[in-house]
């Protein structure tokens, strides 16, 4: 039976590998491990799809589960997401969904949905929207979930909290053992996490765990992640060696969404914590990506730091150098001779173990220079390089 498990359940093609013999023993399994882990009879919910064996299935598993004592709750015909949904509302011990996914009619699968017990998460509020949504949301799922900076008195908004300050939460998770942080900002649009070793799990990593989970699943349209110029060279190497496209766009959410909305692209983001599925939402939804990111890791077994690991980080230095406030002045750097052979210069001593990206703000009179590299000091040292000789540059 082993070799049917695909990453959260089985699949198969129906009469040869997947049988109803095999169901049953999968209700009675199922059943007898949620019987030890709760010290009583389980209440499992299932649903399924409209193929034709899937009423055979779904037979097979009902006589399964109440053959060692079981109670289920059928749900008939109903979309895995509204399954998962419904577990948790009507209090169900697990949700079974009887599907192949994308597969042809000939397949069918049995996935068990176990929503996300047994972990322990920190959240930061960032005395914003969240306060007043996260407590009832997180409450719905078997989780045990802590709060911090959900008092917002109306001026102490992302104040030294949120995701844009890290350091405290960091700080929390590793003192308190929590398998994950989760930071959101004032409007809960973005979410940056913190693993169980206080490192930081951004967008970028974020998308490289959301991607692959959703590749394996059949549900990355094209194989593709949306980013940004922005984007870690981490995510690209990532990309790279899991035979997934990466399409950049320019700077912005707006610019992410409007590529995936044109493809029919299903993940997208940025490194700042702003991540896309357009299954559920046409904007970043911050707490809709920490349940996205909380589910993977409870079915993955792992920490973490081991599940964010697939996708590295390189060092990334930043510099904005200030220009006067003149029409045609960025336009004019930009399209300087000098400062492209020496972007040249500096990408061929880094070779391929990094990047170079001087571009201009779009609101703002200001260059940016943003170097990737092995090391922090072989970023730094690039990016002032490039930023000495902007400020140099006369017109």
């Amino acid at each position: 039976m082993g070799k049917l498990f695909g990453t959260d359940g089985i699949r198969g093609i129906v009469g040869e590998n997947l049988t109803a013999e095999l169901a049953y023993r999968v209700g009675q399994a199922v059943t007898a491990v949620l019987t030890e882990e709760k010290g009583e009879p389980p209440l499992v919910t299932i649903g399924m799809d409209t193929r034709i064996s899937s009423d055979m299935l779904e037979g097979a598993l009902i006589a399964g589960i109440t053959s060692v004592g079981g109670d289920v709750m059928p749900l008939g015909t109903i979309p895995t997401p509204a399954v998962a949904y419904l577990t948790v509302k009507v209090g169900a011990d697990a949700g079974v969904v009887i599907s192949a996914s994308h597969n042809p009619f000939e397949h069918n699968g049995i996935k068990v949905q176990d929503d996300l017990g047994g972990l322990r998460v920190l959240i930061d509020c960032a005395n914003g929207a969240a306060a007043a949504t996260a407590p009832d949301l997180f409450s719905m799922f078997e989780i045990e979930a802590d709060f911090i900076h959900r008092k917002p008195n109306g001026v102490n908004i992302n104040l030294k909290c949120g995701s844009t300050y890290l350091k405290s939460l960091a700080a929390m998770v590793t003192a308190g053992e929590y398998d994950l942080g989760i930071a959101f900002d004032g409007d809960a649009d973005r979410c940056l996490m913190i693993d169980e070793r206080g490192q930081v799990i951004d967008g970028d990593k974020t998308m490289a765990v959301c991607g692959r989970y959703m590749r394996d699943q059949g549900l990355l349209t094209g194989r593709t992640i949306v980013g940004t110029v922005m984007s870690n060279l981490g995510l690209h190497e990532f990309c790279n060696k899991n035979n997934i496209r990466l399409v950049c766009t320019p700077v912005g959410d707006r610019n992410v969404l409007e590529k995936m909305l044109e493809y029919g692209y299903r993940i997208g983001g940025e490194q700042s914590g702003h991540t896309i599925f357009t299954d559920y939402a046409t904007t970043g939804d911050g707490q809709l990506t920490a349940l996205q990111f909380l589910q993977i890791l409870r079915r993955s077994g792992q920490k973490a730091s081991e599940l964010a690991s697939i996708c590295p980080s390189y060092p990334q230095t930043l510099v904005n150098v200030e220009l006067a406030n003149q029409p045609g002045l960025k336009e004019a750097v930009m399209a300087s001779r000098e400062l492209q052979e020496a972007v040249r210069r500096e990408e061929e001593t880094l070779g391929g173990n990094g990047r170079v990206l001087v571009r201009p703000s779009g609101t703002e009179p200001l260059i940016r220079v943003m170097v990737e590299a092995k090391t922090n000091e072989s970023a730094e040292g690039c990016a002032n390089r490039l930023a000495d000789l902007v400020r140099t540059l006369k017109f």
